[in-house]
């Protein structure tokens, strides 16, 4: 079969009839019948996952390997709540993720509603009416106004034909189609005026064409093909995963030197295997994806206060990880229709009659040009077209670049009106030298400022026979897609957050450019970048020229995904939106796709974000919720760590060093309880810490490890583990029972840990710098610390038999108080000193 790539729009019709065994009479029912067992029914095919393989995908990821390990741990050890509590946390999530999976799979679905049509076939001369999944190559369609183009089709015959293409190639403006044109083999698409593409639809005329390709070999299909590849996990997911991989080696690592050593001081196996086991449990972080999802869902549902429906929960700290938006124009920086900008008046009266009735636009429906004149003339609009009768119609003819109409007034006086090119209406202009000259240099003035321009006459005489037309041009208008209001202000937030904004259109290069300057997207210094050049170019070229290039024009969605794809491998994290079939591939290899709410429902389907107000300015403010939720989850990734790396290092330490256990198993269980347990449910309600979006967006790699967390870690770890086992050896060294130094030393891993907890509300200035906002930036901190507090005080006075502890007399509460307040200075001095430094850094 003859498919796109075998250049159907190089070839005349007659060659065509040739290949595809045709004629203009059709093909034989027969014959139809036959083809559509060879190349099946006109429909795009599924590649359905089975709900058992997208459900086990799930639990592939190696901190989840991790976390089943410690529900097994844990239930072997009897804490039976504990196991099952991570267990379903598990499935809740693995739950989730299937439907979210499962829901973006409906993507080639949506596609396929984009042929479930009828079309108007003549086979064997005759006409009929058959759905279109029967349409076959060959076959000849007949084609009117409103209709659906359910295949590839050359057209034969057109007439005043104009196609709504903006789903395939985000161009606001109809495509004007032309049989008679020939095309290069090489010839893009979106230049192909004498093919009409699946998916798209008919504005204006009427055409006849030969089905050149149906179903998978469609432009759509090719388009659909890509919409297959699974989307990349979310930075959040990704650094997470590598942490894991890396946890686990550490901690096999320390736990074979720790068991090793252990055998040597003569520890017993069975105490050594149970310290070792609870070890292991408390390093690791169960509590993290309990965390992680209480603050994406706590994301998700402020983001639907702000117009943003989340679709795929991890996404919602994509946004806040997002360095490139690649946005498309039409709807999202645009209004997405086109509207009067500017006009040249030489008759103010005449141009107003013109505009109202050289024009088709109803209430209902129109093309975007005379729907945008209807706008422009308000509530004149319906009263001239009353009062002046239409007598003769001449529509819009490619060739001559215009369209007319005969009005008939009150009086019976007939009058010519007529819209069209500039250069086509003053081939036959009588207007005076000085006019004329006027006009010119007003065109040219409009022209560079990328606006649709259109001449208006009048012409009272001759009107029978178009080669006698003399008329009277009385104004031009240039109309535009108009950028919406703050995105300027959207795209300046973003550039200063160090985002980098790239438009990728289909509009033409000079439209793209004036449109991307209003908003502050292009910049004089930057580069516009045609489709056609990308195809041309290696990767290695193309990256360097998109780090000089802000508007990327008559992209096709393979140039888009392309992209995309180029940006990821280079290591940027890249929020594509798009609100059109074009725009599938892209928003699905995106590692954030945003689809506009009255987009197409394959973007939507394909996207992991929908906005409902189709605004760049949306989207920028998201990204702002985004990175508060991402500081977040740094805060609780950084807490959780210190507090397991601390009780590590603790226990590990005192087994190298020789001396007694400083804590238990079974209180090592409980610190994750009244530390952990409830603290670190708090953390999603921490509030906004400064302008977060004053800073460059941080590599995947350091989103959540740089060498500031890493080495606030270690510090933390280091200072808790140290007090400890400081106090304990000093109490044993004095006479202290090894129950009451189990005791203090337990008790003063609880309490520093809360000061952790507290202290880690803020990472980018001290707790003292700001008393204030240290105590207001999450007042549900206090409360988790005080339920804290409250099951410590229970444990220690009324069930200290259950711990292997003793109740602290006055004296063991002032050595807990101590070493608390030492932790506490000591972790706030490392918080001055990094303060400190990293202003510095940055002057």
């Amino acid at each position: 079969m003859m498919t796109l790539s075998d250049s159907p729009h190089s070839k005349t019709p007659e060659e065509l009839y040739e290949i595809f065994e045709s004629s203009e009479e059709g093909i034989e029912a027969d014959e139809a019948s036959r083809r559509l067992r060879v190349y099946g029914k006109n429909v795009l095919k599924e590649e359905k996952r089975s709900f058992l393989s997208i459900f086990i995908g799930q639990f592939k990821s190696p901190i989840v390997a991790v976390l089943i390990a410690a529900a097994l741990l844990s239930f072997a050890m009897g804490h039976t709540t504990d196991s099952i509590f991570i267990a379903g946390i598990l499935f809740i999530n693995s739950i989730l993720g299937f439907f979210q999976e499962y829901k973006a799979e409906t993507s080639i679905r949506a596609l396929k509603k984009l042929t479930e049509t009828h079309a108007r076939v003549v086979r064997m001369g005759l006409e009929a009416l058959v759905p279109s999944e029967e349409i076959v190559p060959g076959d000849i369609l007949l084609l009117g106004e409103g209709d659906l183009i359910s295949a590839d089709i050359r057209l034969i015959e057109s007439h005043g034909l104009q196609v709504d293409e903006a789903t395939l190639t985000g161009e606001s403006v109809p495509s004007s189609k032309d049989a008679d044109k020939i095309f290069p083999s090489q010839t893009p698409p979106y230049e192909r005026k004498n093919i009409l593409f699946s998916g798209t639809h008919i504005i204006k005329g009427t055409a006849k064409g030969l089905v050149t390709a149906t179903a998978e070999h469609t432009y759509l299909a090719s388009i659909a093909k890509s919409a297959q590849e699974l989307s990349p996990d979310s930075p959040l997911t990704r650094s997470l995963s590598l942490f894991s991989k890396k946890l686990i080696v550490v901690l096999a690592a320390i736990l074979l030197i720790v068991g090793a050593v252990g055998l040597i001081h003569g520890l017993g196996i069975g105490d050594l295997a149970s310290v070792l086991i609870a070890e292991l449990v408390s390093a690791v972080p169960e509590g993290l994806p309990i965390v992680v999802t209480l603050i994406l869902a706590l994301g998700a549902y402020r983001l639907s206060g702000h117009k943003v429906l989340v679709r795929h929960l991890p996404s919602v700290e994509s946004l806040g990880s997002a360095s490139v938006i690649a946005t498309d124009k039409t709807g999202t920086i645009t209004q997405g229709y086109l509207s009067v900008k500017e006009t040249e008046v030489l008759d103010k009266e005449a141009l107003r009659m013109c505009a109202a009735l050289c024009n088709d636009a109803s209430q209902e429906h129109g093309d975007p040009v005379d729907a945008a004149l209807r706008v422009w003339l308000g509530s004149e609009y319906e009263p001239i077209r009353k009062h002046n009768s239409r007598v003769f119609y001449h529509p819009f003819d490619p060739k001559l670049r215009m369209m007319a109409t005969v009005n008939q007034d009150h009086q019976k006086k007939e009058r010519l009106y007529i819209k069209g090119a500039y250069e086509a209406l003053r081939t036959m202009a009588a207007n005076s030298v000085q006019e004329l000259e006027n006009l010119d240099k007003a065109h040219d003035k409009m022209a560079v400022t990328g606006l649709r321009l259109l001449a208006f006459g009048i012409s009272e005489e001759n009107w029978e026979d178009p080669k006698k037309w003399s008329i009277r041009i009385v104004g031009l208008i240039g109309f535009a897609d108009s950028a919406k209001d703050g995105v300027a202000d959207a795209v300046s937030h973003a550039k200063n957050a160090g985002i980098k904004v790239i438009m990728i259109t289909g509009d033409n290069p000079l439209t793209a450019q004036v449109i991307a300057k209003d908003v502050g997207i292009w910049q004089e210094q930057d580069r516009v970048l045609n489709g056609t050049e990308i195809e041309d170019m290696t990767d290695e070229r193309l990256y360097d020229t998109l780090k000089r290039c802000s508007v990327i024009a008559r992209a096709l969605p393979e140039h888009k995904y392309r992209v995309v794809k180029l940006l990821q491998k280079e290591g940027e994290i890249v929020a594509v939106t798009g609100d059109g079939v074009n725009d599938v591939p892209a928003l699905k290899a995106a590692d954030l796709g945003i689809a506009m709410g009255g987009g197409s429902e394959a973007a939507k389907s394909t996207a992991k974000m929908v906005i409902t107000d189709n605004n760049l300015g949306i989207i920028v403010d998201a990204i702002r919720q985004g990175r508060i939720i991402t500081a977040n989850l740094r805060k609780v990734i950084f807490y959780l760590l210190a507090t397991c790396f601390d009780e590590i290092l603790l226990i590990s330490t005192a087994i190298i060093a020789g001396v007694p256990l400083p804590v238990h198993a079974t209180q090592i269980l409980w610190i994750n309880i009244v530390t952990d347990g409830v603290t670190d449910k708090t953390f999603p309600m921490c509030r906004q810490e400064g302008d977060v979006m004053k800073n460059p967006p941080r590599r995947l790699e350091k989103q959540f490890f740089d060498r500031w967390q890493i080495a606030r870690i270690a510090w933390v770890s280091i200072v808790n583990a140290s007090v400890t086992l400081a106090v304990f050896i000093h109490l044993l060294n004095n006479d202290y029972s090894y129950e009451a130094a189990v005791t203090v030393s337990f008790s003063i891993i609880v309490t520093s840990q809360w000061v952790n907890g507290i202290l880690a509300q803020k990472e980018n200035e001290p707790f003292l710098r700001n008393i204030r906002r240290s105590l207001s930036i999450n007042p549900a901190i206090w409360i988790g610390v005080a339920i804290g507090i409250a099951l410590q005080s229970i444990a220690l006075y009324l069930f200290p038999h259950l711990l292997h502890s003793i109740s602290p007399n006055f004296e063991m509460l002032g050595y807990i108080g101590g070493a608390t307040i030492g932790v506490f200075a000591l972790i706030e001095g490392y918080k001055w000193v990094e303060w400190i430094l990293k202003r510095a850094a940055k002057r």
